[in-house]
C-alpha cells in the first residue's frame, strides 16, 4: 500500500493531482476525516465501489451508502431535500454528521434503486479539497477496529489495511467516535446514530 503524508490536513496541488490521479484510475484509499478514518473511492466509479462494499461485507441494495461532497451545493446535485432541511445542513456543515436524503436520480450507478443516500460534508479541509478538484463525491464508509489505537494510530491503521487498499493518506491522529447519523427523510430530522455530531435544535 503506497503512504502518501499529508501535513496539517492541507495537501500540496501535486498530491491532490495524485490522489485524484489515482481515485479515476478506479484506486481505494483511506484518509482522515473529522471523525473516523475512512476508505473511499470514486463514487461514479462502480466497480471501486463493488471492492469497498466486499471488503465491509456491506450489501450495497440493503445498506445506506455515503458520499462525501465538498459543499452544500454539490450535494444538491445528489440528494433531494426540502427548506427545512436545507436549513438543517447549513447549520451543521462543515461537521461530522451523516445526513440521509431521498437520493435524486443523478446518482452514481452503483446507487440507483437507493431511495436514500448518506450526505457528508465533513469539517476536514483535505476531504474537502480532494471532492473539489475530482469535481463530484467520493464514496466512504468508516474503517472497522478492534483496539482504539487501530482507529486513532495512522501507522497501526495502515497495518491493519496494507493489502486491502491501495493507498492511504496519511494526517493526524484519528477519532474513535464516528459522525452522527440523522434521517432527514421525514418531516423532522431523526437521529439514527449519535456520534460526534451535536444536533441543534
Amino acid at each position: 500500500m503506497k503512504i502518501i503524508k499529508i501535513w496539517n490536513s492541507k495537501a500540496s496541488e501535486k498530491q491532490l493531482d495524485e490522489i485524484c490521479g489515482e481515485l479515476d484510475g478506479g484506486k481505494t484509499m483511506i484518509l482522515p476525516t473529522d471523525s473516523l478514518y475512512a476508505i473511499a473511492c470514486d463514487a461514479l466509479n462502480p466497480k471501486a465501489i463493488e471492492r469497498i462494499c466486499r471488503l465491509k461485507g456491506i450489501n450495497p441494495e440493503k445498506t445506506n451508502l455515503s458520499i462525501i461532497c465538498s459543499d452544500i451545493s454539490m450535494a444538491s446535485e445528489y440528494a433531494r431535500y426540502d427548506n427545512y432541511a436545507f436549513r438543517i445542513l447549513k447549520d451543521h456543515t462543515p461537521g461530522p454528521f451523516t445526513f440521509l436524503f431521498k437520493s435524486a436520480s443523478s446518482l452514481p450507478r452503483a446507487f440507483k434503486g437507493r431511495k436514500t443516500v448518506g450526505v457528508r460534508i465533513p469539517d476536514n479541509e483535505l476531504c474537502r479539497d480532494i471532492v473539489r478538484r475530482l469535481g463530484h463525491p467520493i464514496l466512504s464508509t468508516s474503517i472497522e477496529y478492534d483496539d482504539e489505537d487501530y482507529a486513532r494510530n495512522p501507522g497501526l491503521i495502515a497495518e491493519a489495511y496494507d493489502d486491502k487498499v491501495d493507498f492511504m493518506l496519511e494526517g493526524d491522529d484519528g477519532d474513535t467516535e464516528p459522525s452522527t447519523i440523522v434521517d432527514c427523510t421525514g418531516t423532522s430530522p431523526e437521529i439514527v446514530r449519535q456520534g460526534k455530531g451535536k444536533l441543534q435544535e
